[in-house]
């Protein structure tokens, strides 16, 4: 088994603790440099010291098994503000904030916020600006996404 499979199947095991039960995996990286990065999430935000206890778990089995041989860097962290969302579960956590969205067909994007999340498809609502006659006008519209159709899908930051 490769390492990413053992790393997710530890991984898999840490979250059926109480303490992370709500987290999830988002992804696994190796480097040629043999820097393993780990990037979870959770339903309730990640803390440092989740990652810390997390990355302690890792640890115990890298250094036992020498799955990386004796150097190696573990980074355990959240994707963090600007990566891509890659789960639905990850839109759930998502609703009432500003989103960014590529559309993969036609390369446009696509700005709002997300008020909805389907099976199938999210739901953006956007303010659209238009002229009617000399006068400017505001609407706000909601717009249906289907996840087939995200190329990508980025929270934007509020301040």
């Amino acid at each position: 088994m490769k390492i990413e499979g053992k790393i997710a199947a530890l991984l898999e095991e840490k979250f059926k603790e109480e303490d992370f039960v709500d987290c999830f995996l988002i992804e696994i990286r190796l480097s040629a440099s043999n820097k393993l990065s780990i990037y979870v999430d959770s339903d309730s935000g990640v803390t440092f010291q989740k990652c810390k206890r997390i990355s302690r778990h890792l640890e115990q089995y890298l250094d036992a098994e020498l799955w990386l041989g004796e150097r190696y860097t573990l980074e355990v962290s959240s994707p963090g503000i600007g990566r891509p969302l890659k789960l639905r579960r990850q839109y759930l956590k998502n609703i009432g904030r500003q989103m960014e969205i590529q559309i993969k067909e036609s390369d446009t994007t696509e700005k709002g916020k997300l008020i909805e999340v389907r099976d199938q498809e999210i739901t953006l609502e956007q303010v659209r600006k238009f002229k009617e006659g000399k006068k400017k006008k505001t609407e706000i519209v909601q717009q249906a996404i289907p996840f087939e159709k995200i190329k990508k899908a980025i929270v934007k930051a509020s301040f």
